[in-house]
């Protein structure tokens, strides 16, 4: 813990227990007290590399399933647009996902492209 961030812990001893200087005290003691924080202090999220406490993910989860219940009886959600934005996604920065979706103006610019996909198959074999 202290190698990872020494900081931290000194802030978690120091809110937790009111010991200001760890130093003074015998390595074992300090290992306890350090085992014994709360699991979303600071050093604790840092070693589980948690930006956001559990707590406040899964409120965002129920938040999340709420709104998209009221968006699925909306005109909205009847249509499948402008789906609301999910909080938990936000908070543990998740990307939105990415999709392999071409689209083609005519039926000769898809064979065209079938094609191409079909020889760089066959030339890569």
């Amino acid at each position: 813990m202290i190698a990872r961030d020494e900081e931290a812990l000194i802030c978690d001893l120091a809110e937790t227990y009111h010991i200001y200087d760890y130093k003074q005290l015998p390595p074992l003691r300090v290992a306890v007290f350090a085992v014994g924080l709360r699991e979303n202090s600071r050093i604790k999220m840092k070693l589980n590399d948690q930006k956001t406490p559990i707590d406040t993910l899964i409120l965002a989860g129920i938040a999340d399933r709420l709104s998209v219940l009221a968006w699925m009886r909306s005109e909205d959600g009847r249509k499948g647009i402008n789906r609301p934005t999910m909080l938990a996604d936000v908070l543990v920065n998740k990307k939105p996902k990415e999709t392999d979706v071409i689209v083609f103006k005519s039926g000769e610019d898809f064979e065209k492209t079938r094609n191409e996909i079909i020889s760089n198959m066959a030339g890569g074999e």
